[in-house]
């Protein structure tokens, strides 16, 4: 008790409170690349033309469960670990290279292509090979970000609980002041998100989930187990704390041991969003993360945009009156 009011008289000591746990928001090799659907949806595929993908100018922290080191679609500039049974951030469970491959996957001969294809890759452990880890332990991994806030330029987080944590807060706001665009997941249990950390946090970005099975607008697909085509994904969280959609069911990506696969949550839909914020820093370098959000937030599909036969329209079913608009990244 003694060492607890030394503590809490510190100065130097900002917060206390209980640690929690967190865990990745999902819910579960190919020789010619292809573009996923996912991205196809939100107009990437059109982007592409657009951009010089080998000079995207952009980092991306991947804070989870690390990233797969050798994957051949992935560029992986520099990797770290704070769980202390692994000895690097290679990804023993394949959530963190999952996400990877949806915002950076290298516009190649091979696999798939990300949405800011190329972009440096920093892999940052914080969760185990469960996919569970302790929010002491993601904040571990911004602080060390935010000493390479030089070079970091976004980080997604899409993990999280049903939980309040002052001291992630803090770490999240000294993230966001040190010039790093923070994007997260909404959650996955089909509730208001403004009960889940760190989705209720007002300086992220926080992403929701929509289904699509046909890479356009129009709701013309066949239907997916979390929904119809163009509807918000049946387990997404929703509310005011909810930014921006993306999409998030059945998504194709990278996975470990340099394969690919498909899995559903609005941990993939995050990466999304955080791959147009890259593309948008590496035109725009000065630009801050509040500058970043609102670009992003004002470029998006909105309920009134018609659907114009691509990736330019909106989708169904949300559950509330705040009508986050949908990433789009095309030309417009």
């Amino acid at each position: 008790n003694k060492v607890l009011e030394q503590l809490k008289n510190n100065p130097l000591v900002a917060y206390m409170g209980q640690d929690r746990k967190i865990s990745t928001f999902i819910n579960s090799h190919i020789e010619n690349q292809i573009i996923p659907q996912s991205v196809d949806r939100v107009d990437g595929d059109i982007n592409l033309e657009n951009i010089n993908s080998n000079v995207i100018d952009a980092d991306i922290a991947i804070l989870d469960t690390g990233i797969d080191l050798d994957h051949n679609d992935l560029n992986v500039f520099h990797e770290k670990s704070f769980i202390p049974e692994a000895t690097n951030a290679d990804d023993d469970h394949g959530h963190g290279t999952h996400l990877a491959g949806i915002a950076a996957a290298r516009d190649n001969s091979l696999g798939i292509v990300g949405i800011a294809p190329g972009a440096q890759l920093w892999a940052i452990k914080v969760l185990e090979s469960s996919g569970m880890g302790e929010i002491s332990t993601l904040i571990k991994g911004l602080d060390y970000i935010n000493q390479h806030s030089d070079q970091v330029d976004v980080a997604v987080l899409s993990l999280g609980c049903e939980c309040e944590s002052g001291a992630l807060n803090i770490a999240i706001s000294n993230s966001i002041k040190a010039g790093i665009t923070i994007v997260v997941a909404a959650g996955n249990e089909g509730k208001n998100a403004r009960t889940f950390t760190p989705a209720n946090n007002p300086e992220v970005i926080t992403v929701s989930a929509i289904a699509d099975s046909d890479g356009k607008c129009g709701g013309n697909g066949p239907s997916t187990p979390y929904g119809a085509d163009d509807m918000l994904a049946s387990f997404s969280n929703f509310g005011d704390a909810v930014d921006i959609s993306a999409p998030g069911v059945e998504i194709y990506s990278t996975f470990k041991s340099n394969s690919y696969t498909k899995l559903t949550g609005t941990s993939m839909a995050a990466p999304h969003v955080a791959g147009a914020a890259a593309l948008y820093i590496s035109l725009h370098p000065e630009a801050s993360p509040k500058d970043v959000k609102n670009y992003l937030l004002n470029s998006g599909t909105n309920l009134s945009d018609l659907c114009d036969g691509n990736g330019h329209g909106y989708f169904v079913g949300d559950r509330d009156g705040s009508h986050e608009p949908l990433l789009y990244v095309g030309p417009k």
